[in-house]
């Protein structure tokens, strides 16, 4: 597969057009369907796979855990004690969507390891080729404005209006600028690291896959680290510090 086709923009899949033929114009582009591209089907797959995990591995549950459920409840245990440490006693509130956006994130990251790989090998080209979604800016930034949301409610819910608005003149009345540009700044930072490193992670796996003469073993070797390593630490990373800004914001 050329490299200037892999990195072009996630292509549409499929288009619904709108009930009655109808359409409008947004930002000067007209819109007549729904288009449905790599990175929505992707994502798609992602969270059916998600909630037929979820679903399989409580099917069955015990009072003495075995097998699946040792591991299920010790991964349980060990997101309340992340969460608790925290947000306190609104562990219960954020902690879930903490470790759902880990799960999704990780497995996103992740999934082109699982996928052909991207060049031809004896003249044959893959079926197809799985592409991070994450390596698209309009999944991170979705992400990282749902994140910045939830700081901002979960700072009105914790602290009410007022306390929210005093808030931001702390330390000292002049921060109120700064701390107003958090909420712009800090969604960037988010949108910006995770969309550059599996991007960044995805060039090099398809430069190694056309330079390198052996192509099905040292690719393979440097995919442990482009796709499991570093999608599992920008998957940890994003959650990490979404999780510093909503406890920063939650905390009375």
């Amino acid at each position: 597969m050329d490299i200037k086709e892999s990195l072009e923009e996630f292509k549409v899949v499929f288009s619904i057009p709108l009930p009655g033929g109808l359409s409008f114009t947004f930002l000067g582009k007209t819109v007549s369907s729904i288009d449905i591209t790599e990175t929505v089907l992707v994502s798609w797959v992602v969270m059916v796979f998600l909630i037929a995990a979820s679903l399989f591995l409580t099917r069955r549950l015990r009072e003495i855990p075995r097998g699946s459920q040792v591991f299920l409840e010790w991964a349980v245990e060990f997101l309340n004690k992340f969460s608790g440490q925290y947000f306190g006693k609104r562990a219960q509130v954020y902690g879930p969507y903490i470790g759902t956006v880990f799960l999704f994130l990780l497995l996103a990251n992740v999934i082109p390891a699982i996928s052909p790989m991207a060049i031809s090998v004896l003249g044959l080209e893959p079926p197809f080729v799985i592409k991070p979604p994450t390596r698209d800016i309009n999944l991170t930034a979705a992400f990282a404005l749902l994140s910045i949301l939830l700081v901002l409610f979960g700072g009105l819910r914790a602290r009410g209006l007022g306390g929210w608005a005093r808030n931001l003149l702390h330390p000292v009345p002049m921060m109120l600028p700064f701390n107003l540009l958090e909420y712009i700044i800090r969604p960037l930072s988010l949108c910006l690291r995770l969309f550059g490193n599996i991007l960044g992670g995805y060039i090099i796996m398809l430069l190694v896959e056309q330079a390198l003469p052996v192509p099905l073993v040292v690719p393979a070797a440097l995919s442990l680290y482009f796709d499991f390593f570093d999608g599992l630490i920008q998957a940890v990373v994003f959650c990490f510090l979404t999780t510093l800004f909503v406890g920063e914001a939650v905390e009375v």
